[in-house]
């Protein structure tokens, strides 16, 4: 079965086209980065033109990279949230007509979903994938959740983000630092220069028992020790790394304490870290350090594919189609959309879905 996969749920259009048989044939990403770096985050609006733009030709190219033509489609999945609504009806629109074209089904995909489930992707090019069960860790700049993963469909949330997700921590701490949008990669490395001894920040909600994560009072410390830092002078070059360097290590910590937890907990002895925050180098180390003493293992996708990208829509799509699931036509996208329907409602001021 041949499925095309389409991603639009925030500010990066992906398309990819994956074989059942051969595995993913072809993928292409377009990045909005620079369009929305000028205003230090992403603007719904230019998002969803900009998908608009993106998508055709993305579609066009992997067809011609996999050697596939249109009529060859097999089935076509795309995201259908949670996420910015607009960008979310992007992909949805294209995705429906497109299937409804060629006579063959379409699939609305959750996008965390994909994400917990990108690991999966490594299995034709030789690379370690997980059984089930296992602890997924989604972490991004729009969640952090903590998800007992039993097999495809079959989701459990263990914990999840009172208020900022860690990637959205990660941000604002890049603007508190002059550093551009997204501010992970900058952060991170930035942080490579800093003192590690010289900033002891909090590690939050380590101490409370459960597996909820808040780093929104993070956030608050770290502008605190800015403008500490700021009212001896100008705030340095070696000021900025330090910070950088602590703030950084406090949010490795917190997520290496909690998915201990988590796995301790559940009795389980596999995570799987997924989302643009799992392509940190030093968390990946930390986690692998802190695992192996315990006998367990952790699993993450290639790094192309830890942020959003049309493989992992396309494969979670592949899996749900081969069961014989499939959408109606009139299916709309999901602003909103729980990865686990029976969990308690989601509290906090941060609440995104």
């Amino acid at each position: 079965m041949r499925v095309l996969g389409i991603e639009t749920s925030c500010d990066e259009t992906g398309v990819a086209l994956y074989d059942t048989e051969r595995g993913l044939l072809a993928d292409a990403l377009y990045s909005q980065v620079e369009i929305h770096a000028e205003y230090g985050g992403v603007v719904p609006e230019l998002a969803s033109r900009d998908h608009v733009r993106k998508t055709l030709p993305l579609i066009d190219q992997v067809l011609s990279e996999g050697g596939i033509e249109r009529g060859h489609i097999d089935g076509v999945a795309y995201t259908a949230g949670p996420g910015l609504v607009g960008a979310l009806m992007v992909g949805a629109t294209l995705g429906r007509s497109i299937a409804a074209g060629l006579g063959v089904p379409s699939l609305g995909v959750h996008h965390m979903e994909g994400h917990l489930l990108a690991p999966m992707l490594g299995e034709r090019d030789g690379g370690a994938v997980p059984e089930y069960p296992f602890v997924a860790l989604l972490v991004s700049g729009g969640h952090t959740q903590l998800v007992r993963v039993d097999g495809l469909g079959q989701y459990a949330l263990l914990g999840e983000s009172l208020d900022d997700a860690a990637g959205e921590a990660f941000d604002k701490t890049a603007k508190m630092l002059g550093l551009p949008y997204p501010g992970g990669p900058h952060v991170a490395k930035l942080a490579e220069q800093g003192d590690p001894a010289r900033f002891d920040f909090p590690r939050p909600m380590v101490k409370q028992g459960g597996l909820d994560f808040s780093f929104s009072g993070l956030k608050t410390h770290t502008l605190t020790t800015v403008r500490a830092c700021e009212a001896g002078g100008t705030l340095s070059d070696k000021d900025k790394a330090d910070i950088a360097r602590a703030f950084e290590t406090a949010v490795v910590d917190t997520l290496v304490i909690k998915c201990r937890r988590a796995l301790k907990q559940e009795n389980l002895s596999r995570l799987v870290m997924a989302g643009g925050v799992s392509a940190n180098v030093r968390l990946r180390a930390a986690l692998e350090t802190k695992l192996a003493k315990e006998g367990a293992e952790v699993f993450y996708p290639a790094p192309k594919l830890c942020t959003d990208n049309g493989a992992m829509i396309a494969w979670a799509g592949a899996e749900r189609l081969a069961l014989g699931l499939t959408d109606p036509i009139d299916a709309g996208p999901r602003a909103r959309w729980p990865l686990d329907p029976d969990a308690a409602p989601a509290r906090g001021a941060g609440v995104k879905a």
